[in-house]
């Protein structure tokens, strides 16, 4: 079996905000004992509310930041910040807003050109060219597009541009962090097909980061589903979507508009507001929320557990 490109082992994150002269800083437990490993030519797509934990998982795995606790392990070498710069060509990021996540003072060669004149010092002015070129032509640019600035271009040609840039240094794994959500609907498909037809043609692994389950089912080989922070279930795509376990995957997929109507389920409303993460509850996290919540649900948190299809849940669904 391929070895994965990336393995994460309980990872978590904290932070320490407030605090003053005479009080101490309260701890916010962003990402809490995160697990997965991703296959070359795999895509694990990880979808929640805001503030579950998505991003602070991204920023992670990108070596943007260094985790509180647990161990990270890109193209089978354990990540630690020693090793960060030799480890960074193997994983690369395209960001979701494609108006913000590009210089406008450059032009679309020199954006192209950058990762390589950073990481690869040895090569010609010539040889960064032809590269540039070679990835315009890939994600579908023209080349009088080479010496343009961002500006000229549509949203959905900046983000070809973003991903051109991410694919640069050649990387194995490409972080996606809701990279369509901020496009059209009619070029989210666009966006979306062109990612799909590069994992095959270079057989690149995607962690893909969204909140939006209508375009993860068409791009996902696997899932996580994050509720302040926590995985409560992970499985295939069929598994998840077709058999939801935890109460709060449910009540996510219930939400989901769809045009198919052997796919529509029970509208599920849930109650309360999301507990704050300087506040989480005892027990269960979901609990204060859940329609099935009893007294043990409370106290005791609930592990993931299970085989292939795991849940963290002491009720789980049917």
């Amino acid at each position: 079996m391929t070895a994965p490109v990336v393995t994460a082992e309980n990872l978590s994150r904290h932070y320490l905000v407030g605090g003053g002269l005479f009080s101490k800083p309260n701890t916010v437990r962003a990402l809490a004992e995160a697990s997965f490993s991703i296959q070359p030519g795999k895509t694990l797509a990880v979808v929640g509310e805001s503030g579950c934990g998505k991003s602070t998982l991204a920023r992670l795995v990108t070596l943007i930041e260094e985790p509180t606790g647990g161990a990270l392990t890109l193209d089978g070498k354990a990540a630690t910040p020693d090793n960060w710069d030799s480890l960074r060509d193997t994983v690369q990021i395209v960001f979701q807003d494609p108006y913000g996540s590009l210089n406008l003072r450059q032009r679309v060669g020199a954006i192209l050109e950058e990762p390589l004149i950073i990481n690869r010092p040895q090569m010609s002015a010539a040889e960064r060219t032809a590269k540039a070129r070679e990835m315009m032509q890939l994600v579908g640019l023209r080349p009088e597009h080479y010496d343009r600035f961002p500006h000229m271009f549509s949203g959905g040609q900046r983000q070809r541009i973003a991903i051109a840039r991410a694919l640069m240094l050649e990387p194995k794994l490409l972080v996606l962090d809701e990279p369509v959500s901020a496009l059209d609907l009619s070029i989210q498909s666009q966006v979306l097909n062109l990612l799909m037809d590069l994992q095959e043609r270079l057989n690149l692994a995607y962690l893909f980061i969204s909140h939006d389950l209508s375009v993860v089912r068409h791009v996902a080989d696997d899932l996580i589903v994050m509720y302040l922070g926590r995985p409560v279930e992970f499985g295939s795509r069929d598994q998840v979507f077709n058999t939801p376990q935890h109460p709060y995957t449910k009540a996510l997929l219930s939400a989901t508009p769809t045009t198919e109507p052997h796919l529509r389920r029970e509208r599920i409303k849930l109650q309360g507001e999301l507990p704050s993460p300087l506040n989480v509850p005892d027990g269960c996290p979901f609990a204060p929320r859940c329609w099935k919540a009893q007294d043990v649900c409370r106290h005791t948190r609930p592990e993931l557990v299970g085989e292939g299809h795991q849940t963290a849940c002491h009720f789980p669904e049917e």
